[in-house]
């Protein structure tokens, strides 16, 4: 599986956003970001791949259109124009396109989005889906009705009592006009425990770079396309007396489809760009990202396809913010720390033949986590303890949350430390992952944007820190198997450190 790592925080890792802004050249525009679809004229070479490019333009009207021109004459077709951030999807057999549009007066980055041809697994669950047995479920149903939970399997979710979860539900569900988009591999919204919270207004497929707004066009293509319904039941499971509940059971879900139909599952960049203006123009608050953007884990700046990648996502995302939008990111299940000026990549490419380098996290970009103003999550078990999957880093981590541990065992039915959520044709299971905490932080952020109706998203991300529970490091090292080996070392005080940022999310302070 795939490993995702994030990025530095806005506020307290200010030279890195600086140095990556200032790389970049640009800020992109606050205004309606609508696609110009364009039906490209250009013929292609018939021997050589056709490969997708994201071109990166200033944001006036005359640059747009002579960058057009141009590309055309190099050989590529457009696919989709997103004139108010300046970038441009397009499709090119060419193999000399990237080098001859980056000479194009007004082309401030392009680059290749894959390195393999256009053809009809980078999210952050760690292991196979554990589906939930009937047997299973008739159990944790007895365990459940004792307990006085208002869900059958409401026993088995040890995550809603470790962050206050079901005592805030009492207090306040969430607001119906705050909605989390589940920007993932497809979300099914006729299970029921996410249809009465679903939104299909804002909710589309993306693959490719345009929206397809067709009814169930965001639904998955098959049960293997789990994932983003697994997320959608940690975020907003309705309490409706049927499988599970969601972290924030009264706000609404959306699903933005950006995985590749196939089982590569592979998110590349024009499909993320998509849905980060998708998102802010159909007046999404959250957005949840469990991925990185494929195919690069690290994209360095020194790369000119890896540094347009960077830029068309960055505008993207900032555009999100810049109307309202909170990005919430996962931190990946390497076990790496995220500090480090030296992490060893053996997956890039991921959508062909991956080679190994090593490369520093201050200067190559994970995508969309270490992106500034994207709140960044690391995952912890039931006992609190850092995952041992969960990647971490002092100054990287903004806040944790419950994505399970199958080695931290919990006083429940199954005795199932990993995340019990929803599945695609009315299913439940078990995952764990980064993938799994980020929904949590996400929920929460709801929760505050309920509460706080009119808040930022600088504010949003400053309410989850100042509400989260901060454990503090380990006085044990860190030895998650037993073997007497330190799997990894926390450095910070209380208040802020490596393994938990600014803490675990608090549900119940959200609505206090």
């Amino acid at each position: 599986m795939a490993h995702l790592r994030p990025r530095r925080r806005l506020a307290l890792a200010v030279p890195v956003v600086l140095s990556l802004t200032a790389s970049l050249g640009f800020l992109p525009s606050a205004a309606s970001a609508v696609p110009a679809v364009e039906p490209g004229t250009a013929a292609q070479a018939a021997d050589a791949p056709n490969l997708a490019y994201v071109v990166n333009t200033r944001l006036d009207h005359r640059t747009i259109n002579s960058v057009k021109k141009a590309i055309n004459a190099a050989g590529g077709t457009i696919v989709v124009t997103y004139e108010k951030i300046g970038v441009i999807v397009v499709h090119s057999a060419n193999p000399d396109f990237g080098p001859v549009i980056r000479k194009v007066h007004g082309v401030q980055s392009a680059g290749a989005t894959r390195t393999a041809p256009l053809s009809l697994a980078s999210t952050t669950d760690e292991g196979a889906v554990q589906y939930l047995s009937k047997d299973q479920a008739a159990k944790t149903a007895k365990a459940s009705a004792a307990a006085g939970n208002s869900e059958p399997l409401e026993a088995d979710q040890w995550d809603l009592p470790a962050i206050g979860a079901d005592k805030a539900a009492k207090i306040n569900p969430g607001s119906k006009s705050v909605t989390v988009a589940v920007i993932d591999v497809g979300v099914d919204d006729t299970h029921p425990d996410i249809a009465p919270n679903f939104s299909p207004s804002q909710s589309a497929n993306c693959v490719g770079g345009k929206a397809d707004t067709t009814y169930g066009a965001w639904r998955p293509v098959d049960s293997g396309h789990y994932h983003g319904t697994h997320v959608a039941g940690e975020i907003a499971a309705a309490r409706n007396g049927i499988g599970v509940a969601g972290v924030a059971p009264g706000v609404k879900v959306s699903g933005i489809t950006v995985a590749e139909p196939d089982s590569t599952q592979l998110f590349y960049p024009e499909s993320v760009v998509c849905a980060f203006v998708f998102a802010a123009d159909h007046g999404v608050e959250i957005t949840n990202n469990s991925y990185y953007v494929d195919p690069w884990l690290y994209n360095c700046m020194d790369d000119p396809d890896q540094r347009a990648i960077v830029d068309a996502v960055n505008r993207a995302q900032l555009y999100a913010q810049s109307k309202g939008t909170l990005n919430v990111a996962a931190a990946g299940n390497s076990n790496d720390d995220l500090d480090s000026h030296a992490l060893v990549d053996t997956s890039s490419p991921d959508d062909s033949t991956a080679t190994t380098r090593t490369v520093d996290p201050h200067e190559c970009f994970d995508v969309p986590t270490q992106l500034p103003g994207v709140v960044t999550v690391s995952s912890v078990g039931v006992k609190k303890a850092k995952s041992y999957f969960s990647s971490y880093g002092k100054g990287v981590i903004d806040v944790a949350a419950p994505g399970g541990d199958a080695l931290q065992i919990p006083d429940t039915p199954s005795k199932n430390g990993r995340i019990l959520s929803t599945l695609p044709n009315n299913s439940y299971g078990y995952l764990q992952g980064t993938s799994m905490a980020t929904p949590h932080v996400a929920a929460v952020a709801a929760l505050l944007k309920s509460t706080h109706r009119y808040a930022s998203p600088a504010q949003l991300q400053g309410l989850l820190k100042a509400e989260a529970d901060n454990p503090g490091c380990p006085t044990e090292p860190y030895d998650t198997n037993g073997d007497g080996v330190v799997d990894a070392t926390c450095v910070g005080g209380k208040r802020v450190n490596g393994f938990y940022g600014f803490g675990i999310v608090n549900a119940l302070r959200a609505v206090k």
